[in-house]
């Protein structure tokens, strides 16, 4: 069947962030930003990325470079709605060109939100992904976004999304569209060195589980053919070109992950790990997510509970990577029969080499394994979940319909309560 009859999509499109990765990299932010033409940069971090230096020693690096720089140290970890909207009203009144985020995924994000809605002003919800906004979408590139990334996990310095928790309809969701994505990114891993274990731990799982559920994506040419090339999202499902980089990501992550958090002054561990969560970000950013991430949002969003250690105090909260990884065990042994061989293989790429047994049991035996030893949360549980609530977890996951369309097997309520029940403790 010709491509112009199919009413099935027979196009893929890979974009990524340029990266500069290496040791002492961080040194060329100022070189960076001026080669994108920015003259005042807002620097975007948070308050504990700020006092471990790194954002006032790559303000000095950029200002010698003869580039002004504002700082805004109030970015939120894990962002609400109220947060991205304080950032983009101090990002209007210092009246910059470009942006330099220096954090975690929350500063990278609340940098891109920033820039989106100064740069197109309207209100931050009608950016946000349908249903629960407009899915309002930018016309034209934002102002250069430089991101530098202080931990190993949200690849979100090579990604299209922002997320976002909406406290009062209790669900975290997204803003996404490929302008959002930073005109250049820099991974140092001379920053890594300063993150607790239990931080490299979540935004560790968080690369494993991005590389798999990409890898394990509905391939691109099961999807409908979109009406306009506009139409076309950036999720688009599993490529040859995705694959290579999230099976890249899940080979690091079986190698290096547990050494990562085990020693903050294995450099190559720690190193690695970063460049994996940059490749992982780019596969899933053309791939995407599905099942884990959709059921993350609600885990997320519904309750505020739980407080975890090596993170920030001042607010309960749960981490990006606890909120995926719980249920991905379960999710997987779902979408097993979809695609066998391609579940096996994400396993033998986590284990390093061929595991000791196959069938749906091999990939979650491995993620679990992989938890027990880095200290991960054993389920939705010990985040504050019960059997009671899955109900209100599984109308929060149905509101991501834009993942869910992603998942390589059809996913409906029942599904998603039986995986969310499996999730509760998974050992």
């Amino acid at each position: 069947m010709s491509a112009r009859s199919s009413d099935h999509e027979t196009v893929f499109t890979l974009e990524a962030t340029p990266i500069k990765f290496g040791p002492g990299a961080a040194n060329d932010a100022g070189w960076e930003l001026k080669r994108l033409g920015v003259e005042r940069a807002l620097l975007v971090t948070d308050p504990g990325v700020l006092a471990t230096g790194h954002p006032d020693r790559i303000r000095e690096l950029i200002e010698h470079d003869g580039i002004e720089v504002v700082v805004y140290d109030r970015a939120r970890v894990e962002p609400t709605i109220e947060s991205f909207e304080e950032a983009v009203e101090f990002a209007k009144d210092a009246g910059v060109d470009g942006f330099v985020s220096v954090g975690g995924g929350s500063s990278i994000d609340t940098a891109k939100v920033a820039d989106l809605v100064t740069t197109h002003p309207a209100d931050v919800m009608s950016y946000v992904n349908p249903p629960v906004g407009e899915g309002r979408k930018p016309q034209a590139p934002l102002k250069p976004h430089l991101a530098i990334p202080t931990t190993s996990g949200t690849g979100a310095e090579a990604t299209t999304v922002a997320v976002l928790d909406i406290p009062e309809q209790k669900v975290k969701t997204g803003i996404s569209h490929r302008y959002l994505r930073p005109a250049q990114a820099i991974v140092d891993p001379e920053l890594a060195r300063t993150m607790p274990p239990e931080v490299v731990a979540s935004t560790g799982l968080d690369v494993v589980c991005h590389a798999a559920e990409s890898f394990l994506a509905r391939p691109y040419d099961q999807r409908p053919r979109p009406e306009t090339p506009d139409d076309r999202p950036p999720y688009q499902g599993s490529n040859p070109v995705a694959d290579v980089w999230s099976a890249k990501a899940l080979e690091y992550g079986g190698r290096y992950l547990r050494r990562a958090v085990a020693d903050p002054d294995d450099l190559e561990a720690r190193g690695m790990m970063m460049l994996a969560a940059s490749m992982a970000g780019v596969g899933f950013g053309s791939a995407g997510v599905h099942i884990p991430h959709a059921c993350a949002y609600p885990i997320a969003g519904l309750k505020h509970v739980y407080r975890p250690a090596g993170y920030p105090d001042d607010h309960p909260f749960v981490p990006h990577g606890h909120s995926v990884i719980v249920t991905a065990p379960a999710a997987f042994r779902f979408t097993y029969e979809s695609m066998p061989d391609r579940h096996q293989h994400v396993a033998e790429l986590l284990h390093g080499g061929p595991v000791d047994h196959d069938g749906p049991d091999a990939l979650p035996d491995e993620l679990r394994s992989l938890m027990r030893d880095i200290g991960a949360a054993r389920g939705i549980e010990e985040l504050g979940y019960g059997e009671e609530d899955i109900p209100d977890l599984v109308q929060g996951a149905l509101k991501q319909q834009r993942l869910l369309v992603g998942a390589p097997r059809e996913v409906g309520p029942d599904d998603l309560a039986q995986i969310l029940r499996d999730s509760l403790a998974n050992w």
